[in-house]
């Protein structure tokens, strides 16, 4: 059976957005006076946490971090900072597009398959990597978009898929997610979700039980949506 929607995971699934984000920490961190350097080891630790909020009282919390108390009262601010920071590096072109997104996007549109987001990432993040990616806006592309703090519980939850599910009014048997992680794979299954897993450079040593597929990319091999339905028709849970 063809998925009558396609629900994309953006950060590491669009694109290979982490390393940017984790540059736009760093220098965060140096704005705000700390002494402070995520290196990519470290950086690929802290991703077991979503949410860059999140991500920051995890690093007080489990890694000593010089300044703790003072970097906890200012978290609001630091985020919004480093948001800011990263929106400016995708605008100047530093994201690309992973391999396949965009064919399977248009071949999407063409056939009538509705496109959705969800995304533990702020919906500035989201809206300036479209912009750079698609030239127009995200609304153009995606009907729903399912980001940040839109829901209490970050993934691996299932809450942002079960939000974009009701806003879509779609049944989850007609949907598919496609992920690049642990945490978004168990998000999307804990909502009943066929997943299709591409992992991404920081994601690429995790183990992606349950998963529909697991690909480098969604050109090795071409992802399409025969394809995808092929997939679904093997695979006895679904």
């Amino acid at each position: 059976m063809r998925a009558e929607a396609i629900i994309f995971d953006v950060d590491g699934t669009l694109a290979e957005t982490e390393e940017i984000h984790r540059l736009a920490f760093n220098e965060t961190f140096t704005h705000f006076g700390l002494d402070w350097y995520w290196n990519r080891p470290l950086y690929r630790q802290l991703l077991d946490i979503t949410g860059g909020k999140e991500r920051i009282r995890a690093f007080v919390a489990n890694h000593r971090a010089p300044d703790g108390p003072r970097a906890l009262e200012q978290v609001a601010e630091m985020h919004a900072a480093k948001t800011e920071i990263y929106t400016q590096l995708v605008a100047e072109g530093a994201a690309r597009l992973r391999p396949g997104v965009l064919r399977l996007i248009t071949e999407a549109k063409d056939k009538g398959v509705r496109l959705a987001i969800a995304t533990t990432t702020s919906l500035p993040n989201v809206e300036a990597l479209l912009q750079a990616a698609f030239g127009m806006p995200s609304s153009s592309i995606f009907e729903v978009i399912g980001a940040g703090d839109i829901v209490a519980a970050k993934k691996p939850a299932p809450d942002i898929y079960r939000h974009v599910l009701d806003e879509l009014r779609m049944p989850t048997f007609a949907c598919i997610a496609i992920e690049d992680s642990r945490n978004g794979l168990d998000s999307a299954r804990a909502a009943g979700l066929p997943t299709l897993v591409t992992p991404s450079i920081y994601t690429s040593h995790q183990s992606f039980p349950g998963a529909l597929a697991v690909v480098p990319d969604l050109d090795t091999p071409p992802v399409s949506l025969d394809t995808i339905a092929k997939w679904r028709a093997a695979d006895a849970g679904w």
